[in-house]
Parts: C-alpha cells; structure tokens; sequence
C-alpha cells in the first residue's frame, strides 16, 4: 500500500450559500396550485438541458443537428463497407480494360459504374469478411443505442422547449437573441413561483452554474492541483502534455457516471467516499476499477482506433485539399481549455474568452519561427512553384497534358508543398513584441505562469505555450494515438493516484443546501481556497495543500462576480471584491490626478500622429482612454509608487489590443478619462438590468445591447486580471527581498556586533545577489526590521498594508505534516505531534453542510 501515500488533508466548511433560516427548508405547495415544474427531481439534467438548448439555438436546431449525427454514422459506416467490397479497384486504375462496343477497334471509354461490382458480387464478399461482419454487428448495436438515446433526449427536450415557451415566455424563434444571463435571471424570477427547487426559497446564480458544471469543477480543480496524470516527462520528447477526448472521457467514466463510480446519482456523492475511515480498502477498490477499464479499452482499441482513423479521414482530408494549410494551423488545446478555465465557467463563456485570445497567441507563436527553416522553405517554394508553373502553362496550352499518367498528382502534391512552405515564411512588414504579445494573450486567457513573466522571448516559454496552444495537425495525432495510450495511462499512471483521489472527493467535497454534493473549490470561498500571493494574505485560513493555484480562487470569484453583478457573494468574498475594485479606482484616480495635463512635447505628438483619427468607439479604448497618461507618469517621475506602475502594465498590454485610440485627448480631458477608466467597473452594477430591459425591445436591437454589455464585462475582466497579475509579481519581487533580508541577517549572526555593524555599512543593499529559490526557513523579525518591511509594504501597495502578511496570527494548518495519514499499527510519516487533528477513527463523516 505504500504507493498509496497522499498529501491532500482534511477541509474544514464553514461558510454559508443559502439565505438565513432556510438551511433546512422544505416549501409545501398544496396539490391544487402545483405547475407542471413543481419540484424537479433532478435539476442537474433539467438545468443542463436548458442551457444546451439555449446555445443550439432551439429545439428545431437541436433536433436537426441530432439526425444528421445519426445519418452520418451510418453514412460512414456504409461507405466504408462499400469501397471495401463494392468497388474493382483494377478496372479504377486501369489495370483491367473494360470494352463496351462490338468492335474493338472502337475506342474504349471507361466509366464510374464500371468499376462497382454487381451487388450479388458484393453482398458475397462481405459475408466472406468475418471481421467486417463483426465490424458491423457492432457499429449496428452501437447505433441503435444512439437512436434509443436520441429519442429519449427528444422527449426530454420537448420537456425544454415547452419550459421555455410556458415558464420563461421565450419563444423558440426569438431564443438565438437572448443572451444566457437573460434566459438564467428568468429562472432565478420563476423559482418564486412555481418552486423548481424546494429545499430553498430563491435560487442563485451559482445555484444554476453549479446544477450545470458539477462534474466540470471537479475536473478543473483536478487539473488546478495536478492530480490527473496528464504531464509526462518523455526521454526524446522532453516534458509533454497528453489530454485528449477519449482520455477525458474515461476520467469522467470512472470518477462521475460510470457503473461503480463514485458518485450514487448526479448530485450525491455515495456515503463511504465521505467517511475516512475506510480509505484504503475504497482506494483499493478505485484502482481495481481503474485496471479493469483499461483492459476494457486494451480490447477496444482495434475498433476505436479504426473509427478514429476513419472519422478523421473523411473529417480532414477535405479541408486539407480546400486548405493545405490548415494543418499548420493552431487551436487551444483540451488540457489548455480545462488549464484555462475559471471555476463556474460555462462553455460559452470560456469559448469567448479563448476566442479573442486566439489572434495575439497566433502572433506570438509565429515570433518564434525559426531563421533557418525559413531559409529552406523559401527555396523550396521557389523549386516547387517553378515545375509547378511550367505544369499550369502546358496544361493551358494543351488539356490533353493532363492525361498524361501522374500529371495531376503531380500538380495537387507541388500545389500542397508550396502552400505548406508558405506557412513557415513570416511577413517582413510585421514587427513581433513577445512581451507585449504575452501580456495581451494574458488579458484574455487570464492564467500564466510567474516564470514566462519577463521571459517571453525564450523558446522555453514558448514550448510551454504550446501545451496550451498546439497545431492541429498534432491535436489529430494526439487523438489518432488516443486509443492506444488511454489504457497504459490508466493502469500505470491514474492507478496509483487512487488513494489520493479518494483523498481529493472527500476533502474537497461539500453539501449545499438545494444543490447536493459539490467541489469546495467551486464555492470560491477565498477563506478556504484563497493564496496569500493572489491578495488573499489575511483573509485565508487554508494551508498550502486547500490553496488553489495559480490564483484560480481570485480569477474565478472575479469573474463570476462580473458575469453575474445581481450574485451576492458571501461576506468574505465580497470584502475581497470591494478591495480589489477600491484599489483599481484608487490607482487609476491617483494616476490621473498626479499628471492631469497631458505633456506637450516631440515625442508625445508623435506618438499621438500614429493612432487613428477617429474617436474612441471601441469599448475596450473607452475603458483604457488616458493611459497614455500613465505610461508618460510612470517613465517621468522615477520614484512612482508600484501601484502606478501597476496600473500603467494593465494600460498599456489593453491599448496593445483595443481597435481603436483616441488622438483628441484635451486639455482637460483628465476626468473624462478618468470615468471612462473606471467604466466597466461601474456598469457592471446595472448590466443585469440592462440585460433584462433589452429583452422587451426588438429582437436585433436586445442583442446588440447585450453584445455590448458582454463585451464591458469582459472588458473589465482583463483589466482586473492583469491588475492581479501585476500586484502578483510584486507580492512575489516583495516576498524574494524579504527572505533574502532575513538570509543575509542569519548569514552574519555568527559575527560580532561590530563586525555586523561595519558589514552592514559597506555593503549597499543592490548587491545583494537575486535568487529564484526561497530559503525553507527564516529567522524571526525584531521590531525595527517588522516596522521597516511594514513601511516598505506602504510604499509598495499605495499605503495599504497588509496585516496577514506582518502579524498574522499561526494556524494548525501551517502545522501539517506533509504526509498523509499514519495508519494502525505504522509510525506516522512525520514524528512531530499534531494535537489540533484528532485521529482518522474518531473523524466524523466528511460532509459539510452548507
């Protein structure tokens, strides 16, 4: 069992989702004044179908789309079998002649038809075929059970379409014009009165995300904490990403849905999960599971991997022929979109998000390509494109060119080659900034690592962009393998993660009241899951192991918040909030109140002939007018604050993409700037209302207002996120001064005090050499030391001191071991005694009613 080792501790709930006194409430509704959706049973799939619905744009939408998925299958089923048995392949390419005529010196035409066996000839040859026989059989019982399926979401779906029609007052025809926030606030107004849920009053907003991405917020916490095996360290390959559909669909197999899963229904975690008590016979349990599904999938792999090679054939090879260089293309990849994604992110709003992201990323990955492969396709372009001409040029002069045997061929494969070297030579009008290109990806995706930060121009960098953002050609390949690495992922990577699996659900799982079981992660509770790094420092009570990484607490609480303005987040999560937007107001209005006027000088004039003539009508260039202001504030006056220079960060990398500037600032334009900066921030009060207002005017005219609203929300979103990102990196250069302080003071505590003394008076403090490693332990701070890195922290965050970080008081967590759990009759990991934690047996069920 030692491979069953675990770091995942034990997660105390406390907070609250559910209004004061309704924690255990049940509505009753007399029987007479029920409506038909009284109490829905199971509103994960109501909720589910609802929003599905609504993003395939009604049910006729819906039902077409549903049919030819069926049609296709069969479609490519039977095609298949017919170019297998059904076709001469000898009289197709000549090698057999076909004479129709009496005579034979009459000259031979030789058609389609000839070359298709007569379907006596052909039903013999696929009843001689046992493995196409078995084939068959197969895909005709898989098919079925897609048809049973189809019907029964039929059904269901009408179920949808009369909801939306009877209870939201939507007809189908107006639904592609109604934003999902306006379709979610009418059911949020409808819970009053025809009580879809009864265990509560009102229903929230996180209420309904929560019902639609349960198993989804599971799995991004997963990958936020590195607990699925989808980083491989390879010997050729280096480090290496692996995550594709079928990988994921197994995951979701054995963790939410599958026979013996974990979970009893859609919203109940089973009992025994939430006990610790049996832990390891339910890991071993897991992992025999686990083994037996990738046998499953070693048997399966034959016919999986056929229909991934046929499904992407007839998938690819005609856009390849239309676009040779589609191939050379890039598409964000499904580890990318799970890495990328907030906690309560639906998948059009991470679809958005990733979208707008897509051109700057493009621009970046195409800094980096490479001098001499450049070289090379250059003058295979020329060689190809040579012959190729010469081909073109016979062919209009004489068509009988092209019956020449290979002539075609040649034509497509040199057509294709020139094409494909096309791709790799760069334009040399465009100019790259792989810093700034960065930090604009950065405002969209909203998550990056803290090394790539000043480092965008290395090629590390890049290969680790390109986890996130790969080429299509390799997203194929990756699913073409998929069939045959799935099963040894299972068996020898995911299996002996099973303990800690276990671990995760139950430590990380806790009931809402109206909801059921849930990810604590989802709730983005800042004093559970918050980073001291991420402005969380004295707000969070969680340990390093409850922390959520890469900021993703933060990111996600602001993002849902902005999404949604009418939520009422809990009392820390909203003290959390009205921090970051008070210091985002504060920072700007200080910014511009330092430099009201703007300079009149040679190179701010020419800096100003650049930009466009026209007025700021871009959304994203009313929010970010005046930043010009501070970009000229913050290389004129050296001794700025952080925090301006904070502020300048986010201006500039939002200027880098906004369609528009303005080059009519004026003399005392300043606080017009100033408001516009703080646009989005104060919109986002009324952009629910708005919304909802749009929905009673025409169609097109509600959905260019809502368009507008969404594009202010995502807006202020990448403002706050590269704030963040930027008061982040300062925490940490803040952080890296402190502990080498506190390593050169322990370096020299063996000397005298004169000696000290004098050390320390002629040594300056920028020589002090900078390291990228932390020291694992720090001596404690006198009171004049405390006093001076609280000064340096009020200089550095604009006067806002953070008590967390100076005087916070210790918490058991800090305490933890870094091992798991001692079991009966072994010695504990760690021999340091911890009395706040009581034992394993006398731990009571893991559930934490909320």
């Amino acid at each position: 069992m030692a491979h069953f080792d675990t770091e995942y501790q034990r997660l105390e709930a406390s907070y609250n989702d559910s209004p004061p006194g309704e924690e255990d409430l049940m509505v009753h509704v007399p029987e007479g004044s029920k409506s038909p959706w009284h109490h829905i049973e199971n509103l994960d799939l109501f909720f589910s179908h609802v929003y599905n619905l609504h993003q395939k744009n009604g049910f006729t939408c819906m039902l077409i789309s549903e049919i030819f998925e069926l049609m296709q299958f069969i479609f490519v089923v039977a095609f298949t079998t017919f170019l297998i048995s059904c076709v001469d392949y000898d009289i197709l390419f000549a090698n057999k002649l076909v004479n129709h005529s009496q005579h034979s010196s009459d000259p031979v035409k030789v058609t389609l038809p000839d070359a298709f066996l007569p379907p006596s000839e052909c039903s013999a040859r696929i009843q001689t075929n046992g493995f196409l026989l078995s084939v068959l059989v197969i895909a005709g019982v898989f098919w079925i059970h897609r048809l049973i399926k189809f019907i029964y979401n039929i059904c269901c779906y009408w179920e949808i379409h009369s909801f939306y029609i009877s209870a939201l007052k939507i007809p189908m025809s107006n639904l592609p014009y109604y934003t999902w926030q306006e379709v979610q606030a009418r059911i949020v107004q409808i819970q009053k009165e025809h009580q879809i849920c009864i265990h509560k009053k009102e229903l929230t907003e996180l209420d309904v995300y929560h019902r639609i991405l349960r198993f989804k917020n599971y799995m991004v916490a997963m990958v936020n904490k590195s607990l699925l095996p989808v980083r491989f360290h390879l010997p050729l390959l280096g480090d290496t990403v692996f995550y594709t559909r079928g990988l994921k669909y197994n995951f979701e197999l054995i963790f939410f849905w599958g026979p013996g899963s974990l979970f009893e229904n859609e919203w109940s975690l089973k009992a025994e999960y939430k006990r610790g008590s049996n832990r390891l016979e339910l890991a071993e349990k897991l992992g025999t599971r686990i083994l037996w599904i990738g046998i499953a999938n070693f048997l399966l792999c034959p016919l999986i991997l056929i229909w991934q090679i046929l499904y992407a054939f007839f998938s690819y090879t005609e856009i390849l022929k239309r676009e040779p260089g589609s191939l050379g293309a890039r598409c964000w990849s499904l580890y990318g979109r799970c890495y990328l994604r907030h906690f309560n992110e639906l998948d059009h709003e991470l679809h958005s998000r990733l979208s707008k992201g897509y051109k700057p990323a493009s621009k970046y990955m195409n800094c980096f390509i490479s001098p001499l492969f450049t070289i090379v396709a250059k003058n295979v372009a020329f060689f190809a494109g040579s012959i190729l001409a010469v081909l073109i040029a016979l062919t209009i002069y004489d068509e009988d060119v092209l019956a020449v045997e290979h002539v075609l061929t040649t034509v497509t494969i040199l057509g294709v080659a020139v094409t494909v070297c096309r791709s790799f030579i760069p334009d040399q009008h465009l100019v790259f900034c792989p810093e700034q290109l960065l930090r604009v990806i950065l405002a969209h995706i909203h998550y990056m690592p803290d090394h790539w930060q000043g480092n965008a121009h290395r090629y590390e960098t890049r290969d680790e962009f390109a986890q996130l953002f790969q080429y299509k050609a390799v997203f194929i390949l990756e699913e073409l393998l998929s069939p045959i690495v799935t099963p040894l992922i299972l068996i020898f990577c995911l299996r002996p993660k099973a303990l800690e699996i276990i671990d995760f659900f139950r430590n990380f799982t806790v009931e809402v009241v109206g909801v059921g079981d849930t990810c604590s992660f989802a709730q983005m509770d800042v004093r559970q899951h918050g980073h001291p790094a991420w402005m969380s420092a004295g707000k969070t009570e969680a340990s390093i192991y409850q922390q959520a990484e890469d900021g993703k607490t933060e990111l996600s609480l602001m993002h849902f918040a902005i999404t949604n303005p009418h939520w009422q987040p809990p009392r820390e999560s909203t003290a959390f909030i009205g921090l970051l937007k008070e210091r985002v107001h504060r920072d700007s209005s200080l910014a511009l109140a330092q430099q009201a006027v703007l300079p009149d000088n040679a190179l701010f004039t020419s800096i100003q002939s650049l930009q466009t003539e026209s007025e700021p009508h871009s959304l994203i260039a009313n929010v970010i007018a005046g930043s010009s202001v501070l970009g000229y504030q913050a290389v004129r006056d050296a001794q700025a604050s952080r925090h301006l220079s904070a502020v300048s960060e986010v201006a500039s990398a939002l200027r880098s993409f906004s369609p528009h500037q303005s080059a009519h600032t004026t003399h005392g334009s300043s606080q017009a700037e100033g408001s516009q900066f703080r646009g989005p921030c104060t919109m986002t009060g009324s952009g629910a209302d708005a919304r909802t207002a749009s929905s009673g005017s025409s169609a097109w005219e509600g959905q260019l207002q809502s368009l507008i609203l969404s594009e202010y929300a995502s807006t202020e979103m990448s403002l706050h996120a590269l704030y963040m990102h930027e008061l982040h990196k300062q925490h940490a250069q803040l952080e890296l001064e402190r502990h080498l302080w506190h390593r050169r003071e322990s370096d020299e505590s063996g000397e005298s005090a004169q000696e000290e003394s004098e050390a320390h008076q002629s040594t300056p403090s920028s020589t002090i050499p900078r390291s990228a490693s932390y020291p694992f332990a720090s001596p404690r701070q006198t009171g004049e030391e405390t006093a001076a890195l609280q000064a340096s922290f009020q200089r550095r965050y604009g006067g806002v001191s953070d008590p967390g970080m100076m005087h916070r008081a210790p918490s058991h967590f800090a305490r933890l071991p870094l091992g798991g759990w001692a079991e009966d009759g072994q010695p504990a990991r760690h021999p340091e005694p911890v009395p706040e934690e009581s034992s394993e047996d006398e731990l009571p069920p893991q559930v934490h009613k909320v």
